[in-house]
């Protein structure tokens, strides 16, 4: 595949780059991949309005053919696609997008929209070689893959508040929430804060588990309210995480 990097953007024209691609009625399918983990993270689709955009801006930029615009890729979730690379294959029919995304790419939440796996493919020796070969590395990475899996209906509740924030359906407690701004959200977590506290002074666990399930939703809200996405709040639990213990 023939990568389009700052080096190429100099000696290339966008006019040129554009005559690589192979357009099918304006459109040229574009696969989203992340630069470090190599996960196949969507599929959309650019026009040459949208790949300049994306050249020019470093973020990736589609064409919704069922809304007939541009979109920019987590403008309204935060969940933006930092472009490391861009490349397209020897038909010139098909780009590869390496990013580095800032929230998982899948409006459900999940980490990618890839996240359907069809089940019950016959059994071959090469698949069976390579489940012997990783049966070791299997055990040291479900404990990894397993905690990723609790989280994340996290992942998918930002989703969700994040599309309430952008469509504000009518009647919806989180519509209200918006609308009536951050005041309204941080005078909720201040309330939901006490009660978590009342809770468990009362050591009451049913009620402590209800309280904070209500706390941890409406921290969301703020944050999606402030554009702070959660990948942040994690990655700043990471660092101080890896910080050297000073006991």
């Amino acid at each position: 595949m023939t990568k389009v990097s700052n080096e190429i953007r100099e000696q290339l024209s966008l006019e040129q780059v554009v005559e690589h691609i192979r357009w099918d009625e304006g459109l040229v399918p574009a696969i989203v991949q992340d630069v470090d983990t190599r996960e196949v993270l969507m599929m959309a689709y650019m026009n040459r309005e949208s790949l300049k955009l994306s050249l020019e801006s470093g973020e990736t930029w589609f064409w919704s053919r069922s809304r007939q615009e541009l979109w920019n890729k987590g403008a309204t979730s935060g969940n933006v696609q930092k472009i490391v690379s861009l490349k397209y294959d020897c038909d010139g029919d098909t780009l590869l997008v390496e990013v580095k995304p800032k929230g998982p790419a899948c409006h459900t939440g999940a980490v990618t929209c890839f996240h359907n796996e069809i089940i019950g493919l016959p059994a071959n020796e090469a698949g069976q070689a390579g489940t012997e070969e990783s049966a070791d590395s299997s055990t040291d990475s479900s404990s990894s893959s397993s905690a990723e899996s609790r989280f994340e209906v996290l992942a998918e509740l930002e989703s969700v508040i994040a599309e309430r924030e952008r469509e504000r359906p009518e009647g919806a407690y989180t519509t209200y929430l918006f609308d009536k701004g951050v005041d309204k959200i941080l005078k909720k977590i201040g309330e939901e804060a006490s009660e978590t506290i009342i809770a468990a002074k009362n050591k009451d666990n049913d009620e402590l588990r209800l309280e904070v399930s209500d706390l941890m939703y409406h921290l969301l809200v703020l944050l999606q309210e402030r554009k702070l996405p959660l990948d942040d709040i994690m990655s700043e639990l990471s660092r101080r995480h890896e910080r050297p213990r000073r006991d």
